[in-house]
């Protein structure tokens, strides 16, 4: 039988129920870490990002393009002082995909009894 925690609103808590609504795509410590940096700010860099998270530039450029295809962010590509610049922002869609997913992370501590 699964534990159950009690909400503030007496509604238990499930563990599974708590899984089942943390998003895949988030699981990959780059994917997560880039959405929550890129949540505070208007837009990061392809190398500001690369150096906060300690990635190489072949693994940041794959995560960021999955986040990409999953319409989670932006990328604007200019050029700043005649170097390539790619400029990645959080999308509307990724805003929520990072509060859902962060919701269900704190359900499923509470439901450990945090």
């Amino acid at each position: 039988m699964e534990p159950v925690t009690q909400r503030k609103n007496s509604e238990p808590i499930r563990p599974t129920l708590a899984l089942d609504q943390l998003d895949p795509l988030l699981q990959h410590r780059s994917r997560l870490g880039a959405l929550v940096l890129l949540a505070g700010a208007d837009a990061l860099s392809f190398s500001r990002l690369k150096a906060l998270l300690s990635e190489t530039d072949g693994n940041l450029g794959a995560q960021l393009r999955k986040l990409e295809e999953a319409g989670y962010l932006s990328v604007k590509k200019e050029f700043v002082d005649r170097k390539p610049t790619s400029w990645y922002s959080l999308t509307a869609e990724g805003r929520r995909a990072i509060k859902s997913h962060l919701a269900a992370v704190e359900m499923l501590l509470k439901s450990a009894g945090r």
